[in-house]
């Protein structure tokens, strides 16, 4: 059985299937005795579906945040 170490070191790859059909055995194992990485382990899918469903900022738009930042400064001076 994993420790919860071990665990939380495979949790991303068992989330993005790209563990192997034993360490997905091992994972599956272990998540069935220990409640708190089952937590961890909704908390991550979680946080991967809000991160999905965030809107994708454009760079122009940082760009051009950090141009209006400048400008004001250059003003203040």
């Amino acid at each position: 059985m994993l420790t919860c170490k071990e665990q939380v070191a495979r949790s991303s790859d068992y989330l993005d299937g790209q563990l192997s059909f034993r360490e997905r055995l091992l994972v599956r194992h272990h998540l069935m005795f220990c409640p708190n990485c089952r937590r961890f382990i909704r908390q991550m899918r979680l946080m991967q579906a809000t991160l999905k469903a965030m809107p994708e900022k454009t760079e122009a738009g940082i760009d051009a945040l950090a141009e209006r930042l400048a400008e004001q400064r250059r003003k203040e001076k």
